[in-house]
């Protein structure tokens, strides 16, 4: 990176000269379409040592030129939708230097950001908002700026979202002076599924006589290649001048200028490092967190035809590209649509299938209310594989899986799992594979799967396990964090070694009421530590037993996330900033020593 630093000016002559999107309009045809390659190579350059959004980011950069070349942001505001396909957008805006040190902690986020640049109108790290944003803002200058345009770039398959067509549904009775950019490329992660998909294919070969954008209401032109700069901007030149709703369906390639990229479009959706040169992606492939769900659930589903797995677009990433092999017609890839998702499983479930939902923890959020009323109140035995729970590291904090705790505990009927390692992880999914009173969800991280040295036992329904003793200081973990514990304890020194106990919940819900009762009664001081939002948290709860069962004399101290969104960095970065590392774990239990051992009071 030191080396793109240092020779970025002589490589990227024209990129060095852009600093706002005015810059842009001094420029001739012929230098805009160097410009393109100049970004395309810059994004490229970056992101193989950076990490990040790769495939996505290379098929707008033509896109990108030409929506701050024709429009007046951010003036008339610009949406993106995917959020991962802003990098063109970003770097023209201000912030190529920046782009340096993106998804860095104290660097530039890998996507829009309300407080980042007022080029970032809106905040996108999820999908298929920016209709609904570019509408409400459109209908805000409704009276004041009329003629002003509002634009919404929505593309990686977001479209097909149940919000996007919300949004859709509402736009095509106004009047608002609204640009829709459909991104179209085919593509989600996983290539683009559904009839939608179906659809748009169609219309891009001008072979349906149908078009549900006009029965809508709404203006519709298809521009096939999407790269080809002065088309685009003489096409949208057009557009600005008619006022209302339109939309723009534009094809671009994926990857587009990369070969590696082009060839090889999920894998290079979000590549990790790699050689810029030979495209070979560096990294070694150890075994992840999802990969032991993904072997795990095929395992389930070869022995019982009624297993299912679903998915809201995100079947590779979440381990699951062996099964959609070997068993494709067990694995429904049901879009970006996390709603439609979990009320698909549980009417599976009353079809008398075992469906397994595998959903991001920051995406399952958009899905509440399913879980809540289709399944909760229900008691349907729909299984839910909660990936990435915890904290995620350089995407930041919109997708930071810190929120399913606080959301899930309150739910009457739902029973949560947190599992401690790999091992633990494949018992958990053969114990949510056996229980069927009710809902349950499995959280576990993103990233390399790690062994514990503890003993592991058969789960049973609501029962933790010990896995050191001491005398007077428990810390009870769940999940993952509970190996940093470990560590914490192993770099302890013999003496101090005989004070602590260690005990892993393994169940959130229901809590262990015997092992809590042992260690409440056992112990002087009792850390609570999770890799969640303490408000609402483990901790809360371990505390509020303890005062309900007579325990008032014993301190608790819950370590967890404080009230705030954690933004980008590596994991270790972001457990320290959050003070649930091996050395904050270190330094509480030696201020409780201490306390011991010189016989102060704890409260």
């Amino acid at each position: 990176m030191k080396q793109v630093e240092n020779d970025y000016k002589e490589k990227y002559p024209l990129l060095s000269s852009i600093d706002t999107p005015q810059d842009l309009k001094e420029l001739s045809m012929e230098e805009l379409m160097c410009l393109s390659t100049e970004i395309r190579n810059y994004i490229i350059d970056v992101v193989s040592v950076q990490q990040g959004h790769l495939g996505s980011n290379l098929g707008v950069v033509e896109l990108t030129i030409a929506l701050h070349y024709v429009f007046d942001t951010p003036r008339e505001p610009l949406v993106w939708d995917v959020g991962h396909q802003a990098y063109a957008h970003k770097i023209l805006t201000g912030r190529r230097d920046l782009f340096l040190h993106l998804r860095e902690k104290g660097g530039i986020s890998g996507f829009p950001r309300i407080d980042e640049s007022v080029y970032d109108s809106f905040g996108t790290g999820h999908s298929s908002t920016s209709i609904s944003a570019a509408l409400g803002m459109a209908i805000a200058d409704a009276e004041t700026n009329p003629k002003l345009s509002h634009i919404a770039v929505i593309g990686d398959a977001s479209i097909a979202s149940g919000m996007a067509w919300e949004a859709i549904n509402h736009a095509g009775t106004t009047s608002a002076n609204l640009l829709i950019v459909l991104n179209d490329n085919a593509m989600g992660i996983d290539p683009a599924t559904g009839a939608l998909s179906r659809h748009l294919i169609a219309l891009s070969q001008n072979s349906t006589s149908g078009n549900i954008y006009k029965e809508l209401g709404i203006e519709y032109r298809l521009l096939k290649d999407g790269h080809d700069l002065p088309a685009l901007i003489e096409t949208l030149k057009e557009i600005k001048d008619t006022p209302g709703v339109k939309i723009l369906h534009t094809i671009t390639t994926k990857g587009k200028g990369y070969p590696a990229a082009e060839e090889e479009q999920i894998l290079y959706h979000y590549p990790g490092t790699f050689d810029r040169k030979t495209g070979h992606i560096s990294h070694s492939a150890p075994t992840r967190y999802q990969d032991v769900v993904g072997e795990s659930l095929l395992d389930i589903a070869i022995k019982d035809d009624k297993v299912y797995v679903l998915t809201p677009a995100m079947p590779t990433s979440s381990g699951l590209a062996r099964m959609m092999q070997t068993l494709p017609h067990r694995v429904i890839n049901t879009g970006i649509a996390e709603s439609h998702t979990l009320t698909l499983a549980a009417g599976m479930t009353v079809g008398g299938l075992k469906p397994f939902a595998v959903v991001y923890s920051t995406f399952l959020q958009r899905a509440y209310d399913q879980i809540v009323h289709d399944i909760a109140l229900q008691n349907l035995p729909v299984r839910m594989m909660i990936d990435r729970a915890g904290l995620v590291g350089a995407d930041g904090a919109t997708h930071h899986g810190i929120f399913d705790v606080s959301y899930l505990l309150p739910l009457p009927n739902v029973t949560i799992c947190s599992p401690m390692d790999e091992e633990e992880l494949m018992g958990a999914v053969d114990f949510a594979y056996r229980w069927d009173k009710g809902p349950i969800a499995v959280r576990y991280p993103r990233g390399d799967a790690r062994k514990d040295r503890g003993e592991h036992m058969m789960w049973e329904i609501g029962k933790g396990r010990v896995l050191r003793g001491g005398s007077d200081i428990c810390v009870i973990s769940s999940g993952e964090i509970g190996l940093e514990v470990e560590r914490a304890i192993e770099m302890l020194d013999d003496e101090e070694k005989k004070y602590v106990s260690h005990y892993d919940l393994r169940f959130i819900k229901p809590l262990d009421i015997e092992l809590l009762s042992d260690a409440f009664c056992k112990h002087r001081v009792i850390i609570s530590i999770e890799e969640s939002l303490l408000c609402g948290g483990v901790g809360s709860q371990i505390a509020l037993w303890g005062m309900e069962n007579g325990h008032s004399d014993v301190k608790v101290e819950r370590m967890g996330i404080k009230d705030f969104f954690p933004q980008c960095g590596t994991i270790s970065q972001l457990r320290m900033d959050c003070g649930i590392d091996v050395h904050s774990i270190i330094d509480r239990i030696r201020v409780y020593i201490s306390y011991i051992c010189n016989e102060n009071k704890l409260n």
